[in-house]
């Protein structure tokens, strides 16, 4: 069986498997490798660019190495293939635990219960809760939702449709690294610069594939490409902008504005000021637009590893 078959019929067990299953409850193979980054972390930790960017390269290089071995040892064997390829995919890919979350914090917000939904934002997002109200909560949960729809599904795709396992194994490991050291507190400053610039390189053109596909799924295209084309370039970040800003025009609401990060205050641009205020019934909006996307990525990541297969 060709490696672009492979993918595709791999790729599509594991993104059913995360429809059925979600994540493992215990023993995640990306808490996994948060645990082996955060040791390499203990031992090569120095406020220095140079050792952040080798414990960039030895946590991301280990997880590609460990993918490749992985998928050739198992290449004699088409069955194999697949079912390696299923499970590296249900593996990096988190569609059902993002719906999850954001579906607990709609729920909660239904029911009035604002300290309940304040309380679980944490899970979905780094935002401060405390400084929310029902609608800034609901705001947040709409911006998480269409970022992570590129962080934990779409950009894994398109790795995966390029590299097979070895680049779902990749991207999965620069995502995990961004978010445990990319961020500018004044310990990772330096140490964290090579993973955050690197995640941007590896996010780009999964976020634009999103940016698409949630143009082409969503309720109002052209509101959507008007939002992309005028305010993605707003936002601080170089792939959040993108997805945030279709999703905000495919949806018909405003996202972006004043929020608070660490006890840190930003003001960010408004995507999509024609928009509407966003309210708690956008949530669940919002999640069936993401699993739309995500479904509509498999094929996108499908038909490229079909391709490449054709062509080798």
């Amino acid at each position: 069986m060709r490696a672009g078959r492979v993918f595709a019929y791999g790729a599509a067990a594991g993104l059913l498997g995360d429809h059925l299953l979600g994540d493992p409850r215990r023993g995640h193979p990306v808490a996994a490798f948060g645990r082996a980054a955060g040791a390499v972390e203990k031992v090569l930790w120095r406020d220095h660019r140079g050792w952040g960017a080798l414990h960039t390269a030895v946590c991301v290089g280990g997880a590609v190495a460990l993918g490749a071995v992985a998928q050739r040892a198992v290449r004699a064997s088409a069955a194999a293939s697949v079912a390696l390829t299923a499970a590296a995919t249900w593996a990096v890919v988190g569609g059902t635990s993002l719906a999850r979350e954001a579906r607990g914090i709609a729920y909660a917000l239904e029911r009035g219960d604002v300290e309940g939904a304040r309380a679980r934002l944490p899970h979905l997002c780094g935002r401060d809760p405390q400084a929310l109200d029902a609608d800034g909560i609901a705001r947040a949960v709409v911006e998480s939702v269409a970022e992570n729809t590129s962080d934990a599904v779409v950009g894994a795709l398109v790795w995966g449709g390029v590299g097979g396992v070895p680049g779902l194994l990749g991207f999965r490991a620069v995502n995990t690294l961004d978010a445990m050291v990319g961020h500018r507190s004044p310990k990772y400053l330096r140490y964290g610069w090579a993973s955050a610039r690197l995640d941007d390189v590896a996010g780009w053109p999964g976020a634009r594939l999103t940016a698409v596909l949630a143009t082409v799924a969503g309720g109002d295209p052209r509101a959507a490409v008007r939002a992309w084309r005028t305010d993605a370039g707003k936002h601080p970040s170089p792939n959040a902008g993108p997805v945030e800003a279709s999703f905000a025009g495919a949806l018909g609401v405003r996202l972006g504005g004043t929020l608070s990060y660490g006890g840190r205050v930003e003001h960010r641009p408004v995507l999509n000021a024609h928009g509407r205020t966003v309210t708690v019934p956008d949530i669940e909006r919002a999640v069936r637009l993401s699993r739309r996307v995500g479904l509509l990525a498999l094929g996108a990541a499908a038909a490229v590893r079909l391709v490449k297969g054709h062509r080798s």
